[in-house]
């Protein structure tokens, strides 16, 4: 068992009163005496002149027999004040140690407050604290969860747009079991924070939303872009393909197989700009067919071909 005086210094060193009974109760067990002595505190030199006076006060006289008349004492004192003031004081680091010194607590020396400095950031990370995020937006949307779909435009997907889109896919003998239903990303996700390196975390955000779309069962084959946004392509990071390779451009990003389209908006634009944008799309996707019937889900059958339109067919009219 705790002895009593054990039991209440350890509630003293955790800030705890312990309170105890002004009166016997009836049955009740003596109180014990605590009459114990009370730790004094050591006094800690003053600093500055009268802490220096003080060490001259308590200096014992010299063994030699020198005159310790009140003359001679004051001239001694007079004399090691002189020759404390020429030579030279050390110069006491800035920040807390500082403080420290200043309060009689230590004395620092110039190598300690040397290497209690805070080492300075690379030049690199000072310049791009302040850097500004990369921004795009786009729709997003996967079919059966095989092919990703980026729309590069801020605002979501009208009817007509939808319309067009679905029109598309089934003119290139690409049938989804079901609609694709597109989420809106905007990148950054939150303004105000802090930015290092927008192209880095723009690249990692897109994928870790491609990521996290894995519960909804999400594991994509291949990139479609309709439409181009410069920092949409950078944040993609499209390898460059050669003329000689049979190979498809690559998003490094998400390394996936990319294609690269016009823009929902350009190919309902009028003035012959839609019906250019059309004969350029049919002369891409004519492998659309064969990719989707080689995938491991969907029922990738080819059908007969349907108008790439919103409304109807210009695309001979340019």
């Amino acid at each position: 068992m705790t002895p009593e005086p054990t039991r209440l210094a350890y509630l003293d060193a955790m800030g705890l009163t312990a309170w105890v009974a002004r009166y016997q109760l009836p049955n009740a067990r003596e109180t014990e005496a605590c009459n114990w002595p009370e730790p004094v505190p050591e006094e800690r030199p003053q600093p500055g002149a009268k802490g220096l006076h003080a060490l001259l006060d308590d200096m014992p006289a010299s063994a030699g027999g020198g005159d310790t008349s009140p003359g001679a004492t004051e001239q001694a004192a007079v004399t090691d004040a002189s020759s404390a003031v020429q030579a030279p004081a050390p110069q006491a680091p800035a920040g807390p140690r500082k403080a420290r010194a200043l309060l009689g607590d230590i004395v620092p020396d110039a190598d300690d407050g040397a290497a209690t400095a805070p080492t300075a950031m690379p030049a690199e990370d000072e310049a791009e604290e302040g850097a500004e995020p990369l921004r795009f937006g786009c729709q997003v949307a996967c079919l059966d969860g095989r092919w990703l779909l980026l729309v590069a435009r801020d605002e979501p997907l009208g009817p007509l747009h939808q319309r067009l889109l679905l029109n598309i896919l089934t003119g290139a003998g690409v049938r989804p079991s079901q609609r694709p239903v597109f989420d809106s990303l905007a990148w950054p996700l939150e303004e105000g924070l802090p930015v290092r390196r927008p192209l880095d975390e723009a690249r990692q955000g897109l994928k870790a939303f491609v990521a996290g779309r894995a519960r909804r069962g999400w594991a994509p084959e291949r990139v479609l872009v309709f439409g181009r946004q410069e920092a949409l392509m950078q944040a993609l990071a499209p390898s460059d393909a050669t003329d000689n390779s049979a190979q498809p451009p690559r998003s490094q990003t998400l390394a996936l197989p990319l294609w690269q389209g016009p823009g929902l908006d350009e190919l309902l634009a009028g003035d012959g700009v839609g019906a250019e944008a059309k004969r350029r799309l049919w002369s891409q996707i004519g492998e659309w067919q064969a990719q989707w019937s080689d995938g491991t889900r969907g029922d990738g059958a080819g059908g007969d071909g349907a108008r790439v339109d919103g409304a109807r067919d210009d695309s001979d009219g340019a």
